[in-house]
């Protein structure tokens, strides 16, 4: 049904502007269970298609509807009927499963049989989204402008302090999208450096340069590993963002298996990122074996990005064969320092005067020396500007985020009970969380064993200069921590077997331990 006729004229042709909507029975089961309610007989719906067009010659329109409006309902006396019918639908496009609802009531008998016709291309189509409802609240005043700047999830205008990072990566990829070759570079560094990011960034500019002909097209996909329930299932979305095609993770492999072993002509390069690259981990390791492998191949043109916050993953959780795949390339991101980390909130904030010097200076500082991670920084300063803002009583001279707002700030976010759990724990339980965190490293994991923590339990008594403790002796203390709720235990009876997680941060338990 086309709804909504809109005529104009391009030279001596006729026009009609128009909108798609279909009928109820035209819709697949599948889709109408989404709506979570029955549909009405005569319902229909709104739908983008790259099959419709939303411009048509006016001949093709056989008669024209009447429509009145009820309330939010819509309500057609006559149906509209269009020259040709369209044997493929495409549901894709559905704004929160019902982006119009429409009450036809059709007092016509069924549609009239057309000839069907191949529906032109749409060209020249801007492509919009949706509009808000209500326009974004503007900020009040410099704190609450200085608050939004500040969020992990504002898009920043530049990546500061990490311009040789962002060459090196692009220069990697351009040249292997000009070759026409595959390859893998490995991205290692802790948390909040600036890897994905800049590997975004990255992409986005070389994308540029392909819509402007600088460079050969190529494709880009993104999968990472915290969304996967399977490590397998990287398989699936790999096949499905490069093909558009559903398969089993068996299937999926076997597929991009023929796909990037086989010659085919005119061939785009992909580049693919894995980030939690540690999360793929499996037990034969043959998820990360193809995705180093599939890039040698000669007629892959792979190209592989793959981002983990473990320097030596390689060497220590893979076997020879998946070591050997990944090559040299690798990149190390370092912590930021306290300077670095200054420049960047400066940059967020755009020359918006919100913090004195010295408080920027002090939060930098205080993050640089446990983890160098932005995102703890930017956090604490958007803390700090809620602090000052809400000090009415006790406003600062001038008006700005000062010493005492940060310091309150990093008070709030290392002094947790969490912390203080911590700093009241005997020496055998910090020596023992220390432990975890030297493991998780070496490991590059977030899980491991107690066997394997208690191992490097005894090597720190033994530089600390304390008597080794007993296996049952560690299993009350790890017990302990758990019963604080610091680690999280497998409830299981495996003993020395069972899996630890950490339940709170590293950066809590490094401030806790340097502080006490």
């Amino acid at each position: 049904y086309l709804v909504g006729a809109e005529y104009f004229q391009i030279g001596k042709q006729k026009k009609a502007s128009v909108q798609w909507y279909v009928r109820v029975s035209e819709i697949p089961t599948g889709k109408i269970s989404l709506l979570g309610r029955e549909p009405h007989p005569q319902e229909v719906f709104y739908y983008e298609s790259r099959s419709c067009v939303d411009e048509v010659d006016a001949e093709s329109i056989i008669s024209t509807v009447q429509v009145k409006l009820r309330g939010r309902d819509l309500y057609c006396r006559m149906r509209l009927q269009f020259s040709f019918h369209l044997t493929e639908l495409s549901f894709g496009t559905f704004i929160d499963f019902l982006y119009i609802q429409i009450l036809l009531i059709l007092t016509e008998s069924s549609l009239l049989s057309t000839t069907p016709n191949t529906p032109r291309t749409p060209r020249h189509i801007t492509p919009s989204i949706p509009s808000r409802s209500l326009p974004a609240r503007q900020p009040a005043n410099v704190l609450e402008e200085a608050r939004t700047r500040l969020h992990v999830s504002a898009v920043p205008d530049s990546l500061p302090c990490r311009e040789q990072e962002f060459q090196d990566v692009y220069s990697f990829v351009e040249s292997k999208i000009m070759d026409g070759t595959g390859g893998c570079m490995y991205i290692s560094g802790v948390p909040g450096t600036g890897k994905t990011a800049t590997v975004h960034e990255v992409m986005r500019c070389l994308q540029h340069a392909s819509d402007m002909d600088e460079i050969p097209p190529f494709h880009f996909i993104e999968i990472n590993g915290m969304k996967m329930t399977d490590p397998h299932q990287a398989y699936v979305q790999i096949l499905q963002k490069m093909t558009g095609q559903k398969a089993t993770a068996d299937h999926a492999a076997a597929l991009l298996e023929k796909r990037f072993s086989s010659p085919a002509p005119r061939k785009e390069t992909t580049v693919l990122l894995v980030d939690e690259l540690d999360l793929l981990w499996t037990r034969k390791q043959n998820v990360m074996y193809n995705l180093f492998d599939w890039p040698t191949r000669r007629h892959a043109r792979l190209v592989v990005l793959t981002i983990a916050n473990t320097m030596d993953l390689p060497e220590r959780i893979m076997i020879n064969r998946v070591a050997s795949r990944l090559g040299l390339t690798r990149m190390s991101f370092q912590p930021y320092s306290f300077k670095q980390l200054q420049q960047i909130i400066m940059s967020r904030l755009n020359k918006v005067k919100a913090f004195e010097e010295d408080a920027l200076q002090l939060v930098s500082r205080k993050v640089a020396a446990l983890s160098g991670d932005a995102r703890r920084c930017l956090d604490i300063c958007r803390r700090a500007t809620e602090i000052c803002e809400h000090s009415a009583p006790n406003p600062s001279s001038t008006g700005l985020v000062g010493m005492s707002h940060v310091m309150e700030a990093l008070n709030e976010m290392f002094s947790s009970a969490y912390v203080t759990a911590i700093k009241c724990a005997s020496v055998q339980e910090q020596l023992f969380l220390r432990a975890v965190i030297a493991e998780f490293r070496r490991l590059g994991l977030e899980e491991s064993t107690f066997q394997q923590v208690f191992v490097q339990h005894q090597a720190l008594c033994r530089v600390e200069g304390l008597q080794p403790i007993t296996v049952s002796e560690g299993l009350a203390v790890c017990q302990r921590l758990g019963a604080c709720r610091l680690l999280l235990l497998e409830p299981s009876r495996l003993g020395v077997q069972q899996r630890v997680r950490l339940n709170v941060s590293q950066d809590d338990i490094l401030y806790a331990l340097k502080a006490d």
